[in-house]
């Protein structure tokens, strides 16, 4: 039985770095935006607390070898971008300013638009033993 890719180096850990990276920045740009223009788009700025509030999970999860959790939160993510990201082109004004997963995370590169099949992709291929 082979033994289980952790993330306390290597790729593993340039995984956590980047969710973590997400995390403060979904999180403290969702936090600014609530607090000083909440009226403006709440949609938008609830649905980018939501984005680093998994972000936050996810991260602790691929920190901490909690693999279940981190597939069911990065799993979530995924069908988070894809949802919000047609819905966002499909009807602008559901959308008056930018989240981190509108336009398919355009604002941010495409990076929330690759890291959950990244994240996935290491979670399948990194398994070993039992959860």
């Amino acid at each position: 039985m082979s033994e289980r890719a952790s993330t306390a180096h290597g790729f593993g850990r340039a995984l956590v770095a980047v969710y973590a990276v997400f995390a403060v920045a979904a999180s403290a740009r969702s936090i600014f935006q609530l607090i000083t223009k909440a009226d403006e788009a709440p949609f938008a700025y609830a649905l980018s607390a939501v984005a680093g509030v998994v972000y936050v999970v996810a991260t602790y999860a691929l920190a901490t070898d909690h693999r279940r959790l981190a597939t069911a939160t990065i799993g979530f993510e995924l069908v988070g971008v894809l949802t919000v990201g047609v819905l966002s082109l499909a009807d602008e004004s559901l959308f008056p300013d930018q989240t981190v997963w509108s336009d398919f995370g355009s604002g941010y590169g495409y990076v929330p638009l690759v890291l959950p099949f990244v994240g996935l992709w290491w979670l399948l291929r990194s398994r070993g033993g039992h959860d």
